[in-house]
């Protein structure tokens, strides 16, 4: 690793270093990134504080010692340890905004952010927002963003893990939002008080053969945000036997299932859930109204 230190010597030559070390190292790329490219210059530049974009002002940049050792032993541990990008930099990107990560939580990466950067248009129309509910929350990552959408609203970040909590709390004061986000440690609903207008939950959702077959990146990943029995629906079921009473009379529920939602559709014949697309890719999410459910309820 020394001879590597001492011939490479600018950002260029670092790009280009991690994306060769990258490509010939058989990595699983799904945190954030897709490609060889993306990854290195995720973790060069964030390695170095400089931006992801409008960074080439700093190609030709020449870096100290240990700016050059800090990356080599990056690039090290996530060829070798297949640890995910996210948890060497201690920070992910959701929404075009940080936050903090650590083992304790997944990596952000939901579609629901992509719903989000659309204001829930056009589910939401005209209704206003005044409370939202970031059910199985990690990090907080999506109930913040919601919070940075819907400006007036305040926001409840639920989990049932106290570490995944923390790190949460942490990301509420990266983004200076204390006045109107808190978080509530609660199984699915059983702390949860009042009713929300918007809840949004990317609960734990991977069924026990694909929680057998993922690649290791993903058994970084704390096992109680993963896992979901025998059909991966295990908290989603919870969820929507309980959603109603939490919900306004006008108010939307937005759940993440993943590759669980075939499961999902064949559980629920008769609940009509709309499931969503997105241009930036992503799939496995359904919406359904409060008043879909109540008559789903009522006819059950």
């Amino acid at each position: 690793m020394t001879s590597h230190i001492d011939d490479l010597h600018t950002v260029r030559d670092y790009l280009r270093y991690a994306s060769s070390q990258f490509a010939a190292s058989g990595l699983y790329f799904g945190h954030g990134t897709d490609n060889v490219w993306d990854e290195a210059v995720q973790l060069v530049m964030r390695t170095l504080h400089l931006p992801l974009e409008n960074n080439t002002l700093f190609l030709d940049a020449r870096l100290v010692r240990e700016e050059r050792q800090l990356i080599h032993e990056r690039i090290e541990r996530r060829i070798s340890e297949r640890i995910p990008l996210a948890y060497l930099l201690g920070e992910a990107w959701f929404m075009g905004m940080p936050f903090h990560v650590d083992e304790r939580v997944l990596v952000p990466r939901s579609p629901i952010g992509e719903l989000l950067e659309n204001g829930l248009q056009p589910w939401l129309g005209d209704k206003e927002v005044h409370r939202i509910l970031d059910l199985c929350t990690g990090s907080g990552c999506i109930g913040i963003g919601a919070a940075s959408v819907f400006d007036e609203a305040s926001v409840d970040l639920a989990d049932i893990s106290a570490d995944a909590l923390e790190v949460a709390e942490s990301n509420i004061d990266l983004h200076e939002l204390r006045e109107r986000v808190q978080t509530i440690q609660s199984d699915v609903f059983s702390n949860v008080t009042g009713q929300y207008d918007v809840i949004l939950s990317n609960p734990p959702y991977v069924d026990a053969e694909d929680l057998a077959d993922m690649p290791q990146e993903y058994r970084h990943e704390p096992e109680l945000g993963l896992a979901a029995g025998a059909d991966g629906l295990d908290i989603a079921h919870r969820i929507l036997a309980q959603a109603l009473e939490h919900l306004s009379p006008d108010g939307l529920l937005i759940v993440e299932v993943g590759n669980s939602w075939v499961a999902m559709d064949e559980a629920y014949p008769d609940l009509p859930l709309t499931w969503l697309d997105f241009e930036n890719g992503g799939s496995g999410v359904f919406l359904v109204t409060a008043e879909t459910l109540r008559d789903w309820h009522n006819r059950a």
